[in-house]
């Protein structure tokens, strides 16, 4: 195993690899920005590196610096998180070149399943369903009329080298192809330095599933059950569980049996996951390999017991997995929510800012795998994820009641989080019926506002009061248990 490994990511992804590395007796370096200078994964590490501008290409981007700093330190390996390099082929290739063992799939697998065009090239001779669509990319927008008017409207205008939503544009007629061609190809080239598209049929009444895949060296490949991620904004998933109530034993066996298939067809070595999009009628078809530990992973964990980096590491230094597919038991149900620093009234829009207060939930079965506390910035540059809050019950129902909870524990003051959001989504019939497609958020909670209650007006009064210094000296009460809004002083919601 190694002795010492940096983590080139930030917050609670960083700090949650720190934790498991802690387990295991490995030490940790993390890296960091200016703006980061204070934050929780550079408290929590044995080392710390500074990589200087808070900026993702003078910092978190910067595949030099990262590499000098792991050097540097003595490190053996690096775990690139998700997000910034953790999907970047040219990193994972550097890595190889400079004897340092990236956490993750090799350079070749990286670069052919970030191509959407080569990776759906990759699924069909691996005898994987794909989505209707073109298997090339194209330009030429008549064309893409034209193909399109075959598989039939809607279709999804994708960036090939995309993700994390960018570069996707919905297509409902011809008329719309044009200008939904060019701004889904200039926001890719922005985001990923490339702009070439293709589309892919859109179904409106689908379910994004995913499988949990692990492999080792050795050619053992095994799929650690699925997860239900249909609830997303702007193409991004908030609200991740499993098992994915929809699908019986019998699917359930089928599309991990066809998950490991992909993964062979990739030649995929670590942990990855494999995507799928589910029908009306069941079908489901492959859409994407993320080469990478994802970001709801917990949920997995949860019902399982198996520590998913403790796996990566495992793997990436050499050794052959101890898990057989027949060992692979689920148990109970898990629900995750993503808490981030944005406004849900404003279109999901970022809220950066000072933390003025932070409490997190506590409990049985409750897990909040948070990078953030009391007082800290969420800085303007980077993902504003704040933690993800998991929970564990028997039942779906029960999860769905434990999350409830949880999330009217979590207190979060100074910045805006879709907290309230979340509370509104889960408390609603069609998610407790599980009904529960891609679109769920545009149908049920498109025109969303906040509920402000008598305790919310209190709050803004009191805010106000403070704004206009109307207070005095001898306004105050005494025999009153101290709480965050009478020991702050001057903050805003």
């Amino acid at each position: 195993m190694f002795k010492k490994i940096l983590i080139a990511n930030r917050g609670e992804i960083a700090l949650r690899v720190i934790n498991t590395c802690k387990e295991m007796g490995v030490q940790t370096v993390a890296v960091y920005s200016d703006a980061d200078e204070k934050a929780i994964h550079v408290l929590s590490s044995d080392e710390a590196v500074c990589l200087g501008a808070p900026e993702p290409l003078e910092s978190y981007l910067n595949i030099d610096k990262i590499i000098k700093a792991a050097k540097d330190t003595n490190c053996q390996a690096i775990h690139p998180g998700y997000g910034f390099l953790a999907e970047n082929y040219e990193f994972a290739k550097r890595c190889e070149r400079e004897g340092i063992v990236f956490i993750g799939p090799g350079s070749k697998a990286i670069k052919d399943l970030g191509d959407k065009i080569t990776s759906r090239k990759l699924m069909v001779k691996g005898n994987v369903p794909v989505t209707p669509g073109l298997t090339s990319t194209e330009a030429d927008v008549d064309v893409m009329a034209a193909e399109a008017k075959k598989v039939g409207y809607p279709v999804l205008i994708k960036a090939t080298a995309g993700g994390g939503g960018k570069g996707i544009r919905i297509v409902n007629s011809p008329d719309e192809m044009a200008d939904a061609c060019a701004s889904a190809s200039r926001e890719a080239l922005s985001a990923f330095g490339n702009g070439e598209i293709y589309f892919e049929k859109f179904f409106t009444e689908a379910r994004h599933i995913e499988f949990q895949i692990l492999a080792d060296t050795f050619g053992n490949t095994i799929h650690v059950l699925e997860r239900e991620c249909s609830i997303q904004r702007r193409h991004q998933k908030i609200i991740e569980e499993t098992p994915a109530s929809v699908l019986t034993p019998e699917l359930r066996e089928k599309m991990g049996a066809v998950a490991v298939a992909a993964a062979k067809a990739a030649g995929y070595v670590n942990a990855g996951t494999v995507e799928f999009l589910l029908d009306a009628e069941n079908n489901f078809y492959f859409l994407e390999i993320n080469t990478r530990l994802q970001v709801e992973h917990p949920v997995t964990e949860m019902i399982t017991g198996i520590d998913l980096v403790r796996q990566q590491l495992e793997i990436a230094a050499g050794n052959k997995l101890s898990l057989t597919q027949e060992d692979i038991m689920g148990r109970g149900h898990s629900i995750e929510c993503r808490i981030y620093a944005e406004d849900p009234a404003n279109n999901f829009f970022p809220s950066p800012g000072k933390i003025e207060f932070l409490k997190e939930p506590k409990g049985p079965g409750i897990r909040n795998d948070c990078g953030a506390y009391s007082g800290f910035d969420v800085p303007v540059d980077y993902d504003p994820i704040i933690s993800k809050l998991v929970v564990h019950a028997q039942t779906r129902s029960q999860a769905i009641d434990k999350m409830i909870k949880a999330l009217k524990e979590y207190i979060i003051l100074g910045i805006r989080t879709p907290i309230d959001f979340l509370l509104d989504v889960l408390m609603s019939e069609p998610f407790s019926k599980g009904d529960v497609f891609t679109n769920f958020i545009e149908t049920h909670f498109s025109d969303w506002e906040e509920n402000l209650d008598e305790k919310d007006i209190a709050a803004i009064a009191y805010v106000v009061d403070e704004l206009c210094n109307k207070r005095t000296k001898t306004d105050s009460v005494a025999h009153v248990a101290p709480t965050p809004f009478n020991t702050l002083g001057n903050w805003r919601l």
